[in-house]
């Protein structure tokens, strides 16, 4: 959604396409239990997107999913430096930041660069980079407040603000992670949740060019659970990406009013 004053969140929740039967149980015992949010187990956090939140850059975004709250701001093209060698393509910088207040315990704000990387790898296959030979565009991702599944929500922002910014792309990048609990998948996991976790899977994708990005998967899966993870992540990833398009349509729409 556009920020526009009072606009509601809007979720991209995944088509169930199985029965729906009682979780079993899992945790503590409790044969009641619900996550800590009370949403369904398939069920993603309401998104709010925002673009132009930097005026100082040359394109930028404001997610928030929940609790996670994120803002990317992008620079250039600029000149790469004369340091670095001649290259036909443009360079593409990341780095991801936490501020000292995102997380519970105060003070542990720091620079992420295993998410950079991830950052990277997710954008470097959607940007069109022979578009701006000899140049480089900087992308800064701060998280503002950690709420869990802070890396897709990052990818999906730093898309937008990339979009906005007017870099030439394949197609938007969106991405959704699951987290395995005992015999169950949740989606969209929030801190909690991924303390909790024994493994996850996130994806993120092209969902126009039907491609893969990047695909991360951590702990124990059988072939079934990740074949029925990477089906939630990508119909979530979807409906994320047109919730994304009528952010930029309602932008561009706003401009020329």
């Amino acid at each position: 959604m556009a920020g526009k004053a009072g606009a509601t969140p809007t979720t991209y929740s995944p088509a169930l396409k199985t029965k729906k039967t009682k979780p079993p149980i899992f945790k503590n015992d409790d044969v009641d239990w619900v996550r800590p949010d009370g949403r369904g187990f398939h069920q993603c956090r309401p998104s709010f997107f925002r673009t132009g939140a930097v005026n100082a850059a040359a394109g930028s975004a404001y997610a928030e999913f929940g609790n996670t709250k994120v803002i990317v701001s992008v620079f250039g093209p600029r000149e790469s430096k004369k340091a670095m060698m001649y290259s036909d393509i443009g360079r593409l910088n990341c780095n991801v930041s936490y501020t000292t207040f995102a997380t519970p315990v105060r003070g542990q704000g720091s620079d992420n660069k295993e998410f950079s990387s991830m950052l990277h790898k997710a954008l470097e296959g959607a940007i069109l980079l022979e578009t701006f030979p000899k140049t480089t565009v900087d992308v800064f991702a701060l998280v503002l407040e950690s709420g869990g599944s802070d890396l897709p929500v990052v990818i999906s922002c730093a898309s937008l603000a990339l979009a906005d910014a007017g870099i030439m792309m394949n197609d938007l990048v969106a991405s959704v992670s699951v987290s395995c609990l005992g015999k169950n998948l949740i989606i969209d996991p929030i801190l909690e949740e991924e303390s909790y976790q024994d493994g996850s899977l996130m994806i993120t994708c092209m969902p126009s060019r039907y491609e893969v990005t990047q695909l991360t998967i951590t702990g124990e899966w059988s072939t079934s659970k990740i074949n029925e993870g990477m089906q939630l992540c990508l119909d979530a990833c979807s409906k994320l990406t047109k919730i994304m398009r009528t952010c930029l349509k309602e932008t561009a729409s706003a401009l020329e009013e």
